[in-house]
């Protein structure tokens, strides 16, 4: 592995694989569902990934979009399993998207207690925090109104403050900052900051470069589902938008082939 282990370690991958099936009819879906032998294409979305986050670690993702960053998350928090590897985590996890996995015909506070009572918290236990969640959403009289009902930023600042009240040991943050307006994403952002100094791990999956270089202890870079290497921000951040920059020039044949070296990009761009 990349990272040496130690005790420190809550989230631990080795050579972890993610491969979908590429069905072109439902009739060919259902088969391959029912039959394990039908054999379909497939896509493979992380492929032989190893690496480690620390406890008190705040660690970003950065990857092109396709580049497996969601769905080495999904993998981490337990939504999907890797198709070969394995992953071990050490703490309750809470992950955080754009579209904050809330059932869209609940109205926000219904979605409040549904999640916490998926976490395992009582009656009381949620009454205890249901006002604090209400207040760090701040979306006012659309909390009893049904989430479909919804723009997307309100979507996020509910979902972000039912996230962080639950407390988890491992926050992970998927693209949800990059849809709420300024004063709600320092608000964000100061929370975080309080979730380190209490010494919980952090995974940021952004875009957002600028947040990464203020917050993250260490950053990951993957491309096409590899590992392209991990690093303080200054030795991943500036490789990794030039890099950005040169594939958005390349045609869709030279995209196809391309697989960045991680030191040759950090003497391009690195001083």
């Amino acid at each position: 592995m990349s990272d040496k282990t130690n005790d420190r370690d809550v989230v631990i991958c080795e050579h972890v694989v993610k491969d979908y099936p590429l069905y072109s009819t439902f009739g060919e879906k259902i088969k391959g569902l029912l039959l394990k032998e039908s054999r379909v294409s497939t896509f493979r979305a992380l492929d032989d990934i190893s690496i480690t986050m620390r406890k008190g670690e705040c660690v970003g993702l950065v990857g092109l979009n396709g580049s497996g960053k969601s769905t080495l998350a999904s993998i981490i928090t337990g939504i999907t399993t890797p198709s070969s590897g394995s992953v071990e985590v050490k703490g309750e996890v809470s992950m955080l998207c754009a579209s904050s996995g809330m059932r869209s015909q609940l109205s926000g506070i219904d979605n409040i207690r549904f999640k916490c009572l998926l976490m395992g918290y009582t009656d009381k236990q949620i009454k205890e925090i249901e006002q604090d969640i209400i207040n760090f959403a701040d979306i006012g009289i659309h909390i009893n109104q049904p989430v479909k009902t919804y723009s997307s930023g309100m979507r996020s600042r509910l979902g972000f403050a039912i996230a962080v009240h639950i407390n988890p040991e491992i926050l992970i943050i998927d693209e949800a900052l990059s849809v709420g307006d300024s004063s709600f994403t320092d608000k964000c952002l100061k929370k975080v900051d309080e979730f380190r100094e209490a010494g919980k791990t952090i995974v940021f999956v952004s875009h957002a470069v600028t947040q990464m270089t203020t917050f993250c202890d260490r950053v990951i870079w993957i491309n096409q589902g590899k590992l392209i290497g991990t690093g303080t921000p200054d030795e991943i951040i500036k490789p990794y938008c030039g890099f950005a920059r040169e594939f958005n020039g390349m045609t869709n044949e030279q995209r196809k082939s391309v697989m960045p070296v991680l030191e040759d990009y950090q003497q391009k761009y690195c001083e």
